[in-house]
């Protein structure tokens, strides 16, 4: 019996305490104050995936702001644009999407061909935009993110942090409250098809209004999420999830230490801004292809292998 008991308590105690992943920078903090509410290894490089659409949508929305595009604007698939890897809406060349259904999609879907789209019709060309991406990093702070594509897609050079990507998303925050529903949408329809927000966050816990995920096998499953709470609102970073499950199951838990913890950090807590940058323990971002794809390389050879034999037992 006291043995049970023991094992309860320590289980509580786990339960009260942010998730530590095997591998994966992570970061919460007050967007509006900048306190630091729980970090660990926020300055370590990492691939940021599709967490660079954050950066598309930022563009995006300056350009909105300054009257080069209206949200009923319409833009263009380029053939550049249609060669994109999925995920991807799949538009033919020439086809247009209004420029309000591409942020939906964009944020809701991560339709790499529908970034391509963007950034185009945002900067004319997509060296001129990853050169905007690059320059707008810079100014928001983002000092050991470097950006190549404005999709996610894999490519070794594409990097960030999670104190970057704490940037990113405050910026948006901040700068552009008027957008802010864009990235609290659940679903979004195009034609027949109804797609749905791959923040499951969103439709699982309790003040999740944002923002965005992100997964290639290199950087492992990526999440960018925001919670408010009465008049508190804090964002939650994690880098590195070796599942989507494992992803958000941590991003939920630094949520809930964030606010169990707000009052007391908000007197004594650190800074984003005052904080020097931490060295990694790395040079270059980790590829985890091999330990992310692999595992789920190997789940679907279970699976089938389990069809199979259900299959000749029927017979």
């Amino acid at each position: 019996m006291f043995a049970r008991g023991i094992g309860a308590a320590l289980l509580a105690l786990f339960l009260l305490l942010p998730v530590r992943a095997l591998a994966g920078p992570a970061l919460v903090f007050d967007p509006h104050k900048g306190t630091i509410l729980y970090q660990e290894d926020m300055d370590a490089l990492w691939h940021p995936a599709s967490l660079t659409k954050l950066m598309t949508a930022y563009l995006t929305f300056e350009a909105l702001r300054g009257g080069k595009l209206k949200l009923d604007d319409k833009i263009v698939t380029s053939k550049t644009a249609n060669a994109q890897a999925p995920s991807k809406i799949g538009l033919p060349v020439g086809a247009k999407m209004r420029v309000e259904l591409a942020i939906k999609v964009l944020l809701v879907r991560s339709a790499n061909d529908v970034a391509v789209m963007l950034a185009e019709a945002v900067a004319g060309s997509l060296p001129a935009f990853i050169k905007r991406m690059n320059t707008t990093a810079k100014r928001l702070g983002m000092r050991r993110s470097r950006f190549v594509n404005p999709n996610g897609l894999p490519d070794d050079r594409q990097i960030t942090t999670a104190r970057d990507m704490g940037y990113l998303a405050r910026a948006l925050i901040i700068d552009f409250p008027e957008y802010a529903h864009f990235f609290a949408i659940q679903s979004v329809r195009i034609g027949k098809r109804r797609m749905r927000n791959y923040n499951r966050l969103l439709r699982t816990y309790e003040g999740a209004d944002g923002m965005k995920t992100g997964f290639v096998c290199a950087s492992g499953f990526n999440i960018v999420v925001s919670a408010t709470r009465g008049e508190r609102k804090i964002v939650a970073v994690v880098l590195g999830g070796r599942t989507g499950g494992e992803r958000n199951l941590r991003a939920a838990k630094l949520l809930d230490h964030g606010f169990r913890r707000y009052s007391w950090r908000a007197l004594f807590g650190k800074n984003i801004d005052k904080l020097t940058i931490q060295a990694s323990l790395t040079e270059g971002a980790p590829n985890l292809r091999s330990t992310v794809c692999g595992r789920r390389r190997k789940a679907r050879k279970r699976k089938r292998s389990k069809r199979k034999r259900t299959v000749k037992k029927k017979q």
